[in-house]
């Protein structure tokens, strides 16, 4: 067993053949050098033959990489290899990978050829690339829906012609972990050779099983990995390095094995490549997803904060992610929305603290997620209402749509009393308003009326500001709600209060 498994990353090539994608000249050059910061061992820098701006770009990874292998792709023709020895001539460490299909389906349909003439074809382009190059790895295209004992003779043919690494391309997604981990494990007990031979995996996510074939491959003798970031790739994708890297190390007590990638490089080297692939990274993706770190149901949560390991099974921080979020939602508990409070820099009684729960779960009933915003909002909302002599217990609006609006009101005071009114007005505000002038009976004027959103979205919080002016002086009030109405209905309250307790509240000022 080696001391690693090889890293093979193909972002810049099978990644970019991921439809809508393809990245400039100096994004793939930029990716290039992120991929060496994080560690992988070979960067399949594309296809040279393919086109000019692919042999301009893997020419110039070429002479920029100092300590990672440059790999060009090239078909089993002449002419593809000599493109690839043009392209990379200058890498300090440059590999050539050729490959040509095996399959029956592609011999027949798509190559035109007996498998004789596959078997010449592989000798005769295999020994031309190892007149050329240190290193050669030769991949029979399709090899999970080649026949096996058709796939020993290609891989020994390959063997035989100088290869010194041979890849089993998963193509198409077609097998499962146990069928691929075999054919690792009947190449090498079948393949002879008078020079090592490390093998290779590269699959296909068509059946969502990249990963775990990649897994098996390793279990059974595969001493290198292909993939790419984030998994981009044709149709479904590639094998998601990251997820082979940190499985290998969670799980290192079974594999008994790494990479030599720095782990914590991982995040950052995601971000880099969804930035410029243009595809976001799922929220639900494993190791490097908004989510893979958050907890949210308030039985996980609890755990989580008594000990992170309930509920993690590798740190945030191994991956280059800041920490772990606690994201509030209607499933978060008591001890979760203590903690926000807590890291939000409150310190409230355990009293205040069930009444502050109890209108949080309102909001997260009405919310996906309740943001510390929200949660600033929620706690400045409750402080002005509990200060204030009088709350709205009740609102309840009738809207005529170009007719006039009325409402029904009613406030309750410290002893519970309640007050209830009812008015009509122009609009919804103006019949709230009225109604709540009913109970105050305090003539007052409008001065400044304000909404603000606490938080971005059609489900954000509002925020009223209110000022009015009673027997020549200005009072202010705050209201916080998911209603906009409720809300300026809590500010006209409040600044109504502020007017009593300046005048300290005589007898018979609420009927």
């Amino acid at each position: 067993m080696m001391s690693h498994i090889q890293v093979f990353d193909t972002t810049l090539r099978d990644g970019e053949q991921t439809p809508g994608v393809s990245f400039s000249f100096d994004e793939r050059l930029t990716i290039a050098k992120q991929l060496e910061k994080w560690g992988v061992d070979v960067i399949e820098a594309s296809f040279p033959a393919s086109s000019q701006g692919s042999f301009d770009s893997v020419k110039a990874i070429s002479e920029t990489l100092t300590k990672t292998a440059v790999v060009g792709l090239a078909r089993c023709k002449k002419s593809d290899i000599d493109a690839v020895y043009e392209a990379t001539k200058d890498a300090k460490y440059p590999q050539l990978h050729v490959f040509i299909a095996s399959s029956p389906i592609h011999l027949e349909h798509k190559l035109k050829m007996t498998q004789e003439e596959l078997l010449e074809n592989i000798t005769e382009n295999v020994s031309y690339g190892k007149s050329l190059f240190d290193v050669v790895q030769f991949s029979p295209e399709d090899a999970t829906r080649t026949d096996l004992d058709f796939l020993v003779k290609c891989v020994q043919t390959a063997v035989d012609a100088g290869a010194s690494i041979i890849n089993i391309p998963d193509t198409v997604g077609f097998s499962y972990p146990s069928e691929f981990g075999n054919i690792f494990k009947v190449l090498i007990e079948n393949v002879k050779s008078d020079h090592e031979v490390t093998y290779s995996a590269h699959c296909h996510d068509d059946l969502g099983l990249a990963v775990a074939n990649s897994m098996a491959a390793i279990e059974n003798g595969a001493t290198r990995i292909e993939g790419a970031v984030n998994g981009i790739g044709e149709r479904a994708g590639n094998t998601a390095l990251e997820e082979v890297a940190l499985g290998l190390y969670v799980r290192r007590d079974h594999y008994g094995i790494e990479t030599n990638l720095k782990l914590d490089e991982t995040k950052a080297t995601s971000d880099l490549v969804a930035s410029f692939a243009g595809i976001r990274v799922p929220r639900n993706k494993a190791i490097v997803g908004q989510n893979a770190f958050s907890h949210e149901s308030g039985i996980h949560q609890d755990g989580f904060l008594k000990h992170p390991e309930t509920y993690e099974i590798m740190t945030p921080q191994l991956v280059g992610i800041k920490s772990s979020e606690l994201p509030l939602g209607k499933l978060s508990g008591k001890h979760a929305f203590a903690e926000k409070l807590k890291q939000l820099g409150y310190d409230i009684t355990a009293e205040k603290q069930v009444e502050l729960f109890k209108q949080f779960k309102s909001i997260a009933d009405k919310k996906k997620n309740v943001s510390d915003h929200d949660v600033h909002a929620l706690v400045q909302g409750h402080s002005h209402e509990t200060n204030a002599a009088y709350q709205v217990e009740t609102l309840q609006l009738q809207f005529v749509s170009e007719g006039v609006q009325s409402a029904v009101v009613v406030l309750k005071d410290h002893e519970g009393k309640e007050y209830p009114s009812a008015a009509i007005g122009t609009g919804s505000i103006v019949a709230v308003y009225n109604a709540v002038d009913q109970i105050f009976k305090a003539p007052s004027e409008l001065l400044n009326y304000q909404i603000t959103s606490v938080t971005e979205g059609s489900d954000a919080q509002a925020q009223v500001n209110v000022e009015i002016r009673i027997d020549g002086k200005t009072y202010y009030g705050i209201g916080v709600d998911h209603d906009v109405l409720l809300a300026s209905c809590k500010a006209y309250v409040e600044a109504n209060s502020n007017h009593l307790a300046d005048t300290a509240r005589k007898d018979g000022v609420v009927s």
